[in-house]
């Protein structure tokens, strides 16, 4: 046995029969996907609570083609993974995942429908171009905070500012609570009632750093000055300190520094560049530059990794450590405090690098657990159970795509790049579908595009690489079942359902192609299919 591996496996052995303490974390060389398992165990074990059993192969390959690069499997996919005897077959699916268009093209959605919370705008090209890059959170914050569109590899990140400039109240609440957890929008109008941690000085202290924010046409600039007022409870007129939500107060140039001249000449240089529909040039002292300086030094980047790791576990699980995500506060203590303190660690000491947090996520074996468990054991926030999560419109979309179509033409399991196409024709049928949120029902209008919408018409189709097509043309009962089964739900149909289906198609044996749309529609518009289990 090599001295690590029998380092870690000693390791690992003590400390599980001590108990941990915020002060005493395990050791930063150990597996991210360890670490998960460790501590999820460790509040498994305390709350007397059953972990369930782990999800079947198919189940398995489902889950991870949809969380890594958007999009259930193809039914090749899912048979070469389900009939593997590899031992090391999940470790090397990921890292093809991974290593795929897709993951980078759907962490750039994922990212964009974070970062611009339901406005309009889209990040999408900036954010596809640096997934595609492996750029670091850090590295991205810096740009979208920049906004500077003269730098090539920055172009579209402006649109985060873009959306939010001429309300500067929401601009606070928005950074507060995407970039660094922290909701303080409670305390704009008197300290937070329920929380001693935010006081009118932080919600203030926040907006100072942004209000020099606007608009100069199409381009985000901003001021070199500009002072924040608020009133106190009290009815007292106080100046806004330049304040970080740790409490750390940071030094910024104010009016009173800025003459008279350096103002004339900022407001003509702002008169130039929107003749030459140009961005102004940036200010010699940028407060949002500040902003990003402290939040990622020493007195700030606590709130701004757990916040990144908060929301990642979050979507990889359904539920986050800390809940909801944008109240991390002393009154609201995670769920697994050590694990978060380990992984924001862990994501600072390693690059704030995505991937890596991704990866370590998706291998642990809290993650590959069943969606079922008894009911006694299925506290979400124990973690050991999975969480069913109802697909984003993107992913539903693109999945309707794949699993419409013939899978003679998708046979071959490696070609990745063969199926990418359906994202770009999914996102049409996707801006028709509502972005679910944790607590997701089908709204009306979904249930009327699925249930009698013409955009379905294509899917269904019984011409060209559509499956109804080739269904109908199937002679044998047992396959037909299999075809639409394997394709649409990833997995080998059970015999109830082989019973259920014969029946159906029986009734309609002078109808094939009837019978073969209805049969597929069917699981399409299906439970199972809708989400992520």
């Amino acid at each position: 046995m090599p001295t690590w591996t029998l380092r870690l496996t000693m390791i690992l052995g003590l400390i599980a029969i001590q108990p941990v303490s915020g002060a005493d974390l395990l050791p930063p060389e150990i597996c991210l996907e360890v670490v998960v398992d460790h501590y999820v165990d460790v509040g498994l074990t305390s709350a007397g609570a059953k972990a369930a059993a782990e999800a079947d192969d198919a189940t398995l390959v489902r889950r991870v083609t949809l969380d890594l690069i958007g999009r259930i499997p193809t039914a090749a996919e899912a048979r070469a993974f389900i009939e593997s005897s590899d031992p090391d077959k999940r470790t090397k699916l990921v890292d093809r995942l991974i290593e795929s268009p897709g993951f980078a093209r759907h962490q750039a959605d994922s990212l964009d429908a974070m970062m611009m919370a339901g406005l309009p705008g889209s990040l999408r090209d900036y954010l596809l171009t640096a997934t595609r890059e492996n750029r670091p959170w850090d590295r991205i914050f810096r740009e979208v905070m920049a906004a500077n569109e003269k730098e090539p590899a920055a172009k579209g990140s402006s649109e985060f500012l873009k959306g939010r400039a001429k309300d500067s109240d929401r601009l606070t609440t928005d950074v507060s609570s995407i970039f660094f957890g922290v909701n303080v929008s409670c305390a704009k109008c008197h300290d937070h009632p329920l929380v001693d941690d935010w006081k009118q000085d932080h919600y203030y202290g926040m907006k100072a750093f942004l209000d020099r924010t606007f608009l100069a046409g199409n381009f985000v600039s901003e001021h070199g000055y500009g002072q924040v007022k608020f009133k106190t409870v009290e009815g007292a007129e106080k100046k806004a300190r330049f304040l970080f939500l740790t409490g750390k107060e940071v030094e910024v140039r104010g009016p009173e520094e800025l003459t008279g001249e350096a103002k004339k000449l900022e407001k003509e240089q702002l008169a130039e560049a929107k003749k030459k529909n140009e961005a102004p040039p940036v200010p010699d002292i940028s407060a949002r530059g500040k902003l990003v300086e402290v939040a990622l030094g020493p007195d700030g980047r606590e709130f701004f990794s757990r916040a990144i790791v908060n929301r990642i576990w979050h979507r990889f699980f359904g539920q986050g450590l800390v809940m909801p995500l944008d109240q991390m506060h002393s009154e609201n203590p995670p769920s697994h405090p050590e694990l978060l303190t380990w992984l924001a660690r862990d994501t600072v000491e390693n690059g704030y690098d995505l991937r890596r947090i991704i990866r370590g996520l998706v291998l642990s074996q809290a993650y590959a657990r069943e969606s079922r468990a008894d009911s006694d054991d299925a506290d979400p926030r124990l973690f050991g159970v999975a969480s069913p999560r109802a697909l984003t419109p993107v992913q539903l979309a693109t999945s309707m795509w794949v699993a419409a179509t013939d899978p003679a033409s998708l046979a071959d399991p490696n070609d990745l790049a063969k199926v990418e196409p359906f994202a770009d024709r999914g996102r049409g049928l996707a801006r028709s579908i509502a972005r679910p949120g944790d607590d997701y029902q089908i709204g009306a209008a979904e249930a009327l595009l699925i249930s009698n919408g013409n955009k379905f018409d294509e899917l269904l189709s019984d011409g060209g690489e559509r499956l109804v097509g080739r269904i109908a043309k199937v002679a044998d009962r047992r396959e037909k079942i299999d075809l639409a089964v394997r394709n649409i739900l990833s997995r080998p149909a059970d015999e109830e359902e082989i019973a259920l289906l014969e029946g159906f198609l029986d009734r309609r044996a002078d109808r094939p192609v009837e019978a073969a749309r209805h049969l597929v529609w069917a699981l399409l518009a299906g439970g199972e299919f809708r989400f992520n289990h």
